[in-house]
């Protein structure tokens, strides 16, 4: 079967033990760990458990809609 690979934006928020993170177009797709570089490994990991199980479900595969940007504020 060939699937389309799609890029998802993930959000990482630093939290007292480490990182934690989520899809916003994915719900329920979160992962954790103890460093930033762990929990992105975690989210790809995360995120292609999630579109599998949903594809297995018979779920439609929502399209990527959010985007994050970097601002500058005083």
């Amino acid at each position: 079967m060939d699937m389309k690979c799609a890029k998802y934006t993930a959000i990482y928020a630093k939290t007292n033990t480490g990182y934690s993170a989520h899809v916003p177009d994915l719900p329920g797709c979160i992962a954790t760990g103890r460093t930033l570089e762990l929990t992105k490994r975690r989210m790809r990991e995360a995120a292609a458990l999630h579109l599998q199980g949903m594809r297995e479900d018979g779920e439609s595969i929502p399209n990527p809609t959010t985007r994050a940007d970097e601002i500058e504020a005083a």
